[in-house]
């Protein structure tokens, strides 16, 4: 097998989706046995006598579908909006619920999330 270039590896991966390229760092990180998290120093960055607690702020957001509920074609035409999934894989996305739908998402971008897809009669939760 030849080996790929840093460029031919990130052209690779721009074609990938969200959920496709979680499930590549998962495996990547248990293959390797590392982690792909960022140190973060919270104490440090909040200053001296600063409370750990107020220096974090939950900034990213994970989009939870519970169950498709009545209208499951609707759902899964909302999954397939919000994620650039295909239909094979939006259909298992939405039959395999509880599933994560987005990851790692702002707070304005989940709350979008969670109103189309309730607006299609989905039971969704923001984590």
């Amino acid at each position: 097998m030849a080996k790929l270039s840093t460029e031919e590896l990130l052209g690779q991966f721009k074609e990938l989706t969200l959920l496709e390229l979680s499930e590549f760092v998962k495996a990547f990180e248990e293959e390797f046995g590392v982690t792909a998290a960022a140190p973060v120093a919270v104490a440090a960055a909040a200053g001296p006598g600063a409370p750990a607690e107020e220096a974090e702020v939950q900034d990213e957001f994970d989009v939870v579908l519970e169950s498709a509920g009545e209208k499951k074609i609707q759902v899964i035409k909302e999954v397939r909006g919000l994620t650039s999934l295909g239909l094979k894989e939006a259909k298992d996305l939405v039959e395999s619920a509880p599933k994560a739908i987005l990851e790692k998402v702002d707070k304005a971008a989940a709350e979008k999330a969670k109103e189309a897809l309730e607006g299609a009669g989905a039971t969704v939760t923001v984590k």
